[in-house]
């Protein structure tokens, strides 16, 4: 047993030379050479500790499908029958958009073949609610003054008959409109627009050119016996005439045109003036209108009660 103790511990030591020899490395004279111990590391800081991930978010589930009902917005979201009757709606709008236009170009333009052939139904759609004056404009502006007059015949309470001198209806307006900061649209516009009425639908023959001759002659008519009535004549009003007085407008100091600024009369023929024509008896016909109307409607009223 001694003897095998004793070769087991010189195999171990044996062993354990051949290590040291193989782990370091021979010198440059063929002796290993010892090699120290490597310096333990720092320790390390202790980690953070580590916090479970979020759970990742659950699929977003597919859009949902629009419901088959739901359409787009605008027209698209109408019904088939609701498309039709708008699009015909636009249509409509549409082509009385291009008739409006192209009336209104006859209507301002230069005299051509169109508006020679059909000039009545230009004026027929144009006037009165949609005229277009563009008189203030090159190439042809106004150059012209033009002034209304108007004289009557009287019929005096003793019977007889006298003719009033010329009276300016004109200078009434141009009188008032001076001076005043706001002047009404009676004063600058209610003649001057009922005499280019007049004029446009009265032919050389100072005859009404149709129904809107006629109308355009009333129109006129009222408007003179209601300036006349505001003044003390001495008697009633049988007839009335009108003439106008065009002056052409004076050229400018530094001219040297010359220009005629004789005034130029164009009398009219005389109107006879009934109590339709009268401001007053217009008045009380509206008013009888509007009491019968009341009396029909309280009948009405009662009958069904």
């Amino acid at each position: 047993m001694g003897a095998y103790d004793n070769d087991a511990d010189d195999a171990a030591a044996a062993g354990k030379a051949a290590a040291d020899t193989e782990s370091d490395p021979p010198g440059p004279d063929g002796v290993p050479e010892r090699t120290t111990a490597a310096a333990p590391a720092p320790p390390k800081p202790p980690e953070p500790p580590v916090f479970p991930p979020p759970a990742p978010a659950p699929a977003s589930a597919p859009e949902q499908a629009a419901p088959a009902g739901r359409r787009g917005p605008g027209i698209a979201g109408l019904s088939t029958r609701y498309q039709v009757v708008a699009a015909v709606a636009l249509a409509v709008v549409g082509v009385f958009g291009c008739v409006h236009l192209a009336m209104v170009f006859l209507h301002v333009a230069p005299s051509n073949t169109l508006t020679k052939q059909h000039g009545t139904a230009v004026d027929d759609w144009i006037y009165p609610e949609l005229e277009q004056n563009w008189k203030l404009f090159a190439p042809n502006p106004l150059q012209q003054n033009i002034a209304v007059e108007a004289r009557a015949q009287i019929r005096g309470a003793d019977g007889t008959r006298r003719t009033t001198g010329w009276i300016g209806l004109t200078a009434q307006d141009t009188e008032r409109i001076r001076g005043n900061i706001v002047p009404s649209h009676t004063e600058q516009n209610e003649l001057r627009r009922a005499w280019e009425f007049f004029l446009n639908f009265h032919t050389e023959d100072q005859l009404p050119n149709g129904l809107r001759g006629e109308l355009s002659e009333g129109y006129l008519r009222r408007i003179v016996i209601s300036r006349l009535d505001e003044r003390e004549l001495g008697g009633t009003v049988q007839k009335i005439q009108v003439r106008s007085v065009t002056r052409a407008v004076p050229a400018p100091a530094w001219s040297t045109e010359k220009i005629d600024t004789r005034p130029v009369y164009r009398t009219y023929r005389w109107w006879s003036i009934t109590d339709a024509d009268r401001p007053a008896f217009a008045a009380e016909a509206g008013a009888e209108a509007g009491a019968g109307t009341g009396t029909s409607t309280a009948r009405t009223e009662t009958a069904a009660r």
